[in-house]
């Protein structure tokens, strides 16, 4: 049984607060949709670099169906996709599962 994406570290994002979550700092989004099976393995690993980078990154993600303009926007093809945001540009826009190590590493680079 596939486990639903949930957590109050990271906040689901919707077209109504996008703009003002992504304007300051860094932040990284999650592009995801609830019947994605590499989207559902790398949301545990999404939640714990939330905590690791508490301070530094914010998280948030983005379900592709419950947010078309958003998705449309930023031109998603395919999920799962992040994009790393600072002051409400991309910074950088990476797609497909990756290990925890992969992950952080990526993100540690950028920052």
């Amino acid at each position: 049984m596939a486990k639903k994406i949930t957590g109050e570290i990271v906040p689901e994002l919707t077209n109504g607060e996008f703009e003002k979550y992504t304007d300051k700092g860094f932040v990284l989004v999650d592009f995801f949709a609830e019947w994605c099976m590499p989207c559902l393995m790398m949301a545990p690993i999404v939640e714990e670099l939330a905590e690791e980078f508490q301070g530094k990154v914010k998280f948030g993600k983005v379900n592709i169906e419950d947010n078309p303009e958003i998705t449309r926007k930023f031109e998603i093809r395919s999920i799962p996709t992040f994009i790393l945001f600072k002051d409400g540009e991309i910074v950088e826009q990476f797609t497909g599962s990756m290990n925890k190590e992969e992950f952080e590493s990526r993100i540690d680079n950028l920052i």
